[in-house]
């Protein structure tokens, strides 16, 4: 290997790989920005039903005069939308690393929402406004949960997709709700009642279900599909079912 020219030490001899490519930040804006506001995001708050997010102010907004999603359309919840959003506490994370002083700048402007109108600034808006950010880290755990946490035994988000049914079966609904966060100890028969009552499936429908290549147990549980599978059973983290309709003499 030749060595570097006089007065230039070899390590600063980087060729154009060595650099880290830069990534603008136009790039990131689907997944970091409200699709109500387009601003980006505050308080994300996902919706349950079809894992879409928004600022929390803005989907509570919209729910006050409909119940589907702003991005899907999907029915969220027939009289009460609220029960089906939750605070994503980790996206926020990533928005306010990834939006330089973005984090900054709202808690500003929180506590000057309260002293312009000559209101007393709450204490939790006081501390996240003026505390330290390492000092806001070591206090994170200790602050009240919000309701509208995700219980933790709520560990697999299912995506149900319907393939279709056999020839003879003609009565059955739309399955509305495709996607379902559930516990991952919950079986495939859980999965098949689920369908069934929305659904609306007669005594005589059979439901088969699959995962990849394999057909499913009723009794096997959503944590062992889904590491029997592995990878190929997920898809942007969601475990896929596919299922379909058929009579119990065509099985």
């Amino acid at each position: 290997m030749s060595s570097p020219p006089c007065g230039v030490r070899r390590h600063d001899c980087c060729t154009s790989s060595d650099v880290e490519p830069k990534v603008s930040l136009s790039q990131f804006y689907p997944y970091i920005r409200c699709a109500l506001c387009f601003g980006f995001l505050i308080d994300a708050t996902t919706v349950t039903e079809c894992l879409h997010t928004f600022c929390k102010s803005c989907i509570v907004k919209h729910f006050f005069s409909t119940n589907r999603c702003p991005t899907c359309e999907i029915v969220v919840h027939q009289t009460q939308p609220l029960y089906n959003i939750r605070l994503d506490r980790q996206l926020q994370d990533l928005v306010y690393k990834i939006v330089p002083f973005l984090e900054a700048s709202e808690k500003e402007q929180i506590c000057n929402f309260y002293k312009k109108r000559g209101m007393d600034i709450p204490k939790s808006v006081i501390f996240s406004c003026a505390a330290p950010s390492g000092l806001k880290r070591q206090k994170k755990d200790c602050v009240t949960q919000s309701v509208f946490n995700i219980p933790p035994e709520l560990d697999v988000s299912l995506l149900l997709e319907f393939v279709g049914a056999v020839e003879g079966i003609t009565t059955y609904k739309p399955l509305e709700r495709r996607y379902v966060r559930v516990s991952g100890g919950a079986t495939i028969r859980h999965v098949e009642l689920f369908i069934r009552r929305k659904m609306e499936l007669g005594p005589t429908c059979q439901v088969d279900m699959v995962c990849g290549d394999h057909l499913l147990d009723p009794y096997q549980a959503l944590n062992d599909v889904q590491r029997s599978v592995g990878a190929e059973a997920l898809q942007d983290g969601l475990l896929v079912l596919h299922f379909g309709l058929v009579l119990p003499n065509q099985c």
